[in-house]
């Protein structure tokens, strides 16, 4: 079996997840939290869109994570997004963390935003 180290540019990955809780390149951080390739931080849930408005130069996709299930995003958090070319992924919390690592492994321009399971 050939095995190869995986590296990441500038963001940082998801290694953990629990209740309450996100784990991001080894920092454990409560409550809902973005990843953005200008850091990891607290995030204000869907009515704090202008947080990831700032960065939409630097994203292609945003992966929405909403919890343990999945559900719907509100149209005009959607609306901003897209209006702003990033395209947005929603999806339960765990889902979106796996998908944000593998192409974050890739090279690939992403960023989350996720609501504690």
């Amino acid at each position: 079996m050939r095995l190869t180290e995986i590296t990441y540019d500038k963001s940082k990955p998801v290694d953990g997840y629990g209740p309450g809780f996100f784990r991001i390149g080894g920092q454990v951080i409560e409550g809902p939290v973005t990843v953005l390739p200008s850091g990891v931080a607290s995030w204000g849930g869907f009515d704090d869109v202008a947080t990831l408005l700032a960065e939409a130069d630097t994203i292609d996709v945003l992966f929405v994570g909403t919890g343990a299930e999945v559900a719907h995003a509100p149209k005009s958090f959607r609306q901003q997004l897209e209006d702003a070319g990033v395209g947005l992924d929603v999806m339960a919390s765990p889902a979106a963390c796996r998908t944000f690592n593998i192409l974050l492994s890739e090279g690939r321009r992403v960023a989350l935003a996720l609501i504690p399971v």
